[in-house]
């Protein structure tokens, strides 16, 4: 069982950067397709950034050009640097794993994916 641990949440200002980190503990990831979601409480979880196992990316437009997901398959770890931020990026975030083990990305939302973390906060303020 995969357990994901998110890093590198806080406060910064508008249009600063930001990177987050997730690690992962229990068995690998570098097969699945992985996902950095954020939420607001009250709110779906939404799909910010997600990565195949070849490397593809997607990223809805609201965050297109400003956040760049990677990973480092020899470290087990997900990554998600955040430049121009914005308040309305303010939210808590998440990382999470393909539930069926896929390596393809099919979704933005959240609705395949698992294992999630305790999310980490990140407020921007104006």
């Amino acid at each position: 069982q995969v357990r994901l641990t998110e890093y590198g949440g806080g406060s910064v200002q508008a249009g600063g950067s930001m990177r987050l980190s997730c690690t992962a503990s229990g068995g690998t990831t570098y097969s699945r397709c992985m996902g950095w979601f954020r939420q607001l409480p009250g709110k779906e979880r939404e799909g910010v950034a997600l990565i195949a196992s070849d490397g593809g990316t997607r990223y809805p437009d609201s965050v297109k050009g400003r956040f760049t997901i990677s990973r480092d398959n020899s470290k087990n770890t997900l990554y998600l640097q955040m430049n121009s931020l914005k308040p309305e990026d303010s939210a808590m975030y998440y990382c999470g794993a393909d539930r069926f083990g896929r390596g393809v990305c099919v979704y933005l939302n959240a609705v395949g994916f698992g294992s999630w973390g305790q999310g980490t906060q990140v407020t921007v303020s104006s």
